[in-house]
């Protein structure tokens, strides 16, 4: 469907370069992007042709660009509120992720991943990255078409009306030590690298909201001897690179008892690193690994909602920004779906390690959210509200009672998901006045999850 020339005029918009928002600017969209950023401050005037502003629709509040969720297992969310009630940590966590990674099939994941990608359309997320391993049936052997719940992912972005990038995901063993996958983890391994390559690469989505990149799952999980073959594959494509890294201390003293170094230095060893991979987590690095990040240019995705969550620990972030490390964001697990909590925790996260305060000003914090969240999913003409750009604009209300009387540069610090009132990606708007357009998701989030979730 065609997307027709569109013109917003935006209470408060933040705009590339500038460290708080501009007042009034009228944004220009056609076919997707935008094609136009007028301030309309004292003193300036409309662009040629624009006698007067009654067409433009207005945007009250503030507008930022799309906001961009690097990581997220959607899966995990029918977990939300079920997993709080004993003690233990991310291991005994997992076995019930497992429970429900158990039951999903191609029709049971559509259902629910278009749900949870809608309720991310609510809260700003114009794109995701879905960390995709969950491949084939409960006994490990092949659906009829092997990248059925891919191609199941693929459909559920479309129908939320957000962009996708899949990363599927090679998941070859239980353990550094080369344990083989049993029970639920047998639906995840494709036998080997080469095997897992071949069915990746059978896999071309043709639909313009969707493209795929490559994973690692972690260095438990691929041995040594194959990482080489998904870092080349995702070379050879062009195709963001990401991988879980030293989430836990287990996975380092593992990782050292077996090989002798800690994973960064296994992953630089093979190939892995470079300025298209992105580590998600790295909460347990030494300053040897963030060195190797920073020289290698590889980003690294923060997910604090889940890192604390699951017991995981504060990873350093100001020190990796520090060493040249671009940061971007993801809310994993889905304990918590908002962009806004996940880049405040980077900042409170990182007072509470250093116990001092003023980290990061809210600038970085937007460009990790957005346009470095783009790029490190594959789409790095998004996240920016400037000329050329994809036309994703999320408005968040300044008169609710989070962000009522506080400054818009300080909106970021405040406002939460509950505040995003409209929502257009690449043209089309997705949500109006806090409704999602085509998803009932209260009620398909209930649907799917009881759907999944063991008795």
């Amino acid at each position: 469907m065609p997307v027709t020339p569109t013109r917003w005029l935006a209470e408060y918009a933040w705009l590339p370069n500038y460290a708080e928002p501009t007042p009034d600017v009228l944004i220009e969209t056609d076919g997707g992007r935008i094609t136009g950023v007028t301030p309309l401050t004292a003193g300036s005037r409309p662009p040629a042709g624009v006698e007067v502003l009654r067409d433009a629709t207005r945007l009250p509040g503030l507008t930022l660009p799309g906001l961009a969720n690097v990581h997220s297992h959607a899966f995990h969310r029918a977990l939300r509120g079920r997993t709080h009630g004993g003690r233990g940590d991310f291991w005994s966590w997992r076995d019930r992720m497992y429970a429900v990674a158990d039951r999903l099939d191609p029709d049971t994941y559509l259902a629910l991943a278009r749900a949870v990608y809608a309720e991310m359309a609510l809260a700003g997320i114009t794109c995701v990255g879905e960390f995709h391993y969950l491949h084939h049936r409960p006994d490990g052997g092949a659906y009829d078409d092997p990248n059925a719940m891919g191609a199941a992912l693929v459909e559920a972005a479309a129908h939320a009306g957000i962009r996708l990038t899949l990363l599927d995901t090679c998941y070859l063993t239980a353990g550094v030590d080369g344990q083989a996958l049993t029970g639920p983890q047998r639906r995840f391994g494709d036998g080997d690298a080469a095997r897992w390559a071949r069915r990746a690469s059978a896999f071309q989505p043709t639909d313009p909201h969707a493209r795929v990149g490559a994973a690692v799952h972690s260095v438990r999980a691929v041995p040594a001897d194959q990482l080489g073959t998904v870092a080349e594959w995702a070379r050879d494509r062009q195709a963001p690179l990401h991988v879980h890294l030293s989430e836990q201390p287990a996975e380092n003293d593992e990782c050292r008892a077996v090989h002798g170094r800690t994973p960064t230095a296994l992953l630089a060893e093979h190939g892995v690193l470079g300025p298209d991979t992105t580590a998600v987590h790295a909460t347990h690095p030494t300053s040897g690994d963030m060195a190797l990040l920073g020289e290698s240019r590889t980003g690294v995705c923060l997910c604090p909602t889940t890192e604390r969550e699951l017991a995981d620990g504060i990873g350093p972030a100001r020190p990796m920004a520090d060493a040249g490390i671009r940061l971007s964001l993801g809310s994993d697990s889905h304990a918590v779906i908002d962009l806004f909590e996940e880049a405040r925790a980077v900042e409170l996260d990182e007072r509470l390690r250093t116990r001092r305060r003023g980290h990061f000003n809210p600038a970085e914090l937007l460009i990790a959210a957005t346009s470095d969240g783009h790029a490190a999913l594959g789409w790095a003409d998004a996240g920016r509200i400037t000329t050329g750009a994809r036309a994703d604009l999320v408005t968040v209300r300044l008169d609710s009672a989070r962000t009522a009387g506080v400054p818009p540069v300080g909106a970021f610090f405040a406002a939460g998901a509950a505040d995003v009132v409209q929502v257009v990606v690449d043209g089309r708007v997705v949500v109006a006045k806090g409704r999602h357009l085509t998803v009932d998701v209260p009620a398909e989030l209930s649907a799917s999850i009881e759907a999944v979730t063991p008795a």
